[in-house]
């Protein structure tokens, strides 16, 4: 038996204090366990918030990643309750402060993922990684991880899949999309549930709520199966949530990747794709 519980955790971290975070985060993971999840998925900068002044600001937020305060209290949990965590952070990596996502086991520390796309007065903050999308194997099958505005590129959900992920995670702290009409669902989760469905994989996109420093969030987590179609969530604007869906990354991927008509990373026509840097102006030749 492969299938097993993933549980998507929604909360409003505290910005600037890790302790709080520490304490709201232990006990969602708690209420996740006792539901069954062997695997839980966190916001985007689920450590110390989010809104930071600038870098100085960021990086006396930030912590070494294993062995800070934070990813040593959510190892000690893994350890615990024999789960795998993957959590938002801010990480310090020598003179380098990164937006950063970890991926936890039970038995410690499986690696990190630094945010590729920075958004906005994130490039102030941030240093940029220049890793690639790294997957992750697990006991529980293969995890990728994108963090937000990772999932406005394309690229993230593709790299992911042709490194064999079976799921991707994007910790995220998704904010309200200009010009977005009330009775249509957040851009954000369309283009969750467009990446499961284009990538043939699980797609975890957790988001935060409550607002800091003037910026709203909006929640509405969810969990999308890799045909494209929702197994939890969304959850709600401005509601702590802990959502669960059944899913089976490893024994799915026969049936998955073995759709006799339609196989959407085996049916790319890499040859006539174009690659490189962004041209803005429109070519004659159409």
């Amino acid at each position: 038996m492969t299938g097993f519980t993933l549980a998507g955790i929604q909360f409003a971290p505290a910005l600037g204090d890790p302790a709080a975070n520490i304490g709201t985060s232990s006990r969602l993971i708690r209420e996740a366990a006792a539901g069954g999840a062997r695997l839980v998925v966190l916001p985007e900068a689920a450590s110390a918030g989010y809104m930071f002044t600038d870098r100085a600001d960021a990086r006396g937020n930030a912590e070494p990643v294993p062995g800070g305060p934070v990813s040593s209290a959510w190892a000690a949990l893994a350890a615990e309750l024999d789960l795998w965590i993957v959590a938002g952070i801010t990480e310090l990596a020598g003179e380098k402060v990164y937006n950063s996502a970890v991926l936890i086991g039970p038995e410690g520390h499986v690696g990190t993922f630094r945010k590729a796309h920075l958004w906005n007065f994130e490039r102030e903050l941030y240093d940029r990684q220049e890793d690639g999308f790294p997957v992750f194997r697990t006991p529980l099958g293969n995890i990728g991880i994108g963090i937000c505005y990772d999932a406005w590129f394309p690229e993230t959900f593709r790299s992911a899949a042709l490194g064999g992920a079976d799921l991707l995670a994007l910790p995220s702290n998704w904010v309200p999309v200009p010009g977005q009409p009330k009775d249509t669902p957040a851009m954000a989760n369309l283009m969750c549930m467009t990446g499961a469905h284009s990538n043939q994989f699980y797609v975890a996109g957790v988001s935060r709520t409550g607002s800091e420093r003037d910026q709203p969030f909006i929640g509405r987590s969810l969990i999308v199966g890799p045909d494209g179609w929702l197994l939890a969530g969304p959850a709600g604007d401005d509601e702590e949530a802990v959502l669960f869906a059944e899913v089976d990354l490893i024994g799915s991927r026969e049936e998955r990747l073995g759709n006799p008509f339609n196989q959407p990373l085996g049916d790319r026509r890499t040859d006539v794709y174009r690659t490189g840097g962004f041209t803005p102006a429109l070519s004659d030749t159409v």
